[in-house]
C-alpha cells in the first residue's frame, strides 16, 4: 500500500480527496500542523506528496524546496492557481506534475498512478532516518540538522546509520565494529573511538550537541 501525504488546508477538499484515495487502497496522511510540514513528512515517510500552493504560514513552494533537500519522492501540485507562472514555479522548485482545481478525482487518480509507476517501477524509495531533529538521507549520505548540512566520511556515516536504526537502544562496540569493518583481521578498538569522536565533533559543528551517549562498558546510544 502506498502512502500519500496530503498538504491541503481546505478541510472540505482534504476530506473528500482523502476519502476518494482511500477507496483506491492508498493510505492518506493529512497535515495538521502547517508550521512544520516536514515533521509530518518524516513521521509518515510518504511515497507521494499532494501539495497545495496557498497554505497557512508558508506556501507550497517553500515546503517543496524543503522536501527536495532530503527526498526524491514524487510531488504533485494541486492548486486553484492555474496560470503558467505558478505552474513553472512549482516545476522549477521540484514538483513532478501539476493539476488545477477544480479537478475530476479520476484524473487525479490517473496522475498519481502514473507518477507512482514512473518512480517506483525502476527505483526504490529514498530512505530517511530521523531522531531528535537530526535527519540522515541514506542513499545520498546527507546529514541535516536545523537547516544545516554536513558531510560525513564513510565510517562516520555507517556509525550514524546503525545508531539511528537502533535508536533508543545501546549498540555494543563489538556490534558496531563488525558493522563497520566486517573482517577477520583485528581492528584496534581505539579506531572506533576516534571515528565516534570525529562524528560527535561534526554534529556539534551544526549545533547537534550531546547526541551520541557513551555507555561505559556497554557501547553507544542516541
Amino acid at each position: 500500500m502506498y502512502t500519500i501525504l496530503l498538504v491541503e488546508d481546505d478541510n472540505v477538499i482534504a476530506t473528500k480527496t482523502a476519502q476518494f484515495l482511500k477507496s483506491w487502497n492508498y493510505e492518506v496522511v493529512l497535515v495538521k500542523d502547517f508550521h512544520d510540514v516536514m515533521d509530518t513528512f518524516f513521521q509518515c515517510n510518504p511515497d507521494l506528496v499532494l501539495m497545495d500552493v496557498t497554505l497557512p504560514v508558508l506556501n507550497g513552494y517553500h515546503w517543496t524546496t524543503q522536501i527536495r533537500r532530503v527526498s526524491k519522492v514524487p510531488i504533485l501540485f494541486v492548486s486553484s492557481a492555474g496560470d503558467n507562472m505558478n505552474i513553472v514555479m512549482a516545476l522549477s522548485q521540484g514538483a513532478d506534475d501539476y493539476i488545477t482545481k477544480p479537478f475530476e478525482l479520476q484524473i487525479l487518480q490517473a496522475k498519481i498512478q502514473a507518477l507512482l509507476r514512473r518512480t517506483y517501477d525502476f527505483s526504490g524509495k529514498l530512505n530517511v532516518l530521523e531522531h531528535k531533529g537530526l535527519r540522515f538521507v541514506i542513499e545520498e549520505n546527507k546529514t541535516l540538522y536545523q537547516n544545516q548540512e554536513i558531510e560525513l566520511s564513510k565510517n562516520e556515516a555507517k556509525i550514524l546509520h546503525i545508531l539511528l536504526e537502533k535508536k533508543d537502544t545501546i549498540v555494543s562496540r563489538e556490534e558496531m565494529m563488525n558493522y563497520l569493518w566486517k573482517t577477520d583481521f583485528y581492528v584496534d578498538e581505539n579506531t572506533l573511538s576516534v571515528n565516534v569522536n570525529r562524528l560527535r565533533k561534526k554534529l556539534e559543528s551544526i549545533g547537534c550537541t550531546n547526541y551520541i551517549e557513551t555507555k561505559k562498558g556497554l557501547g553507544y546510544k542516541i
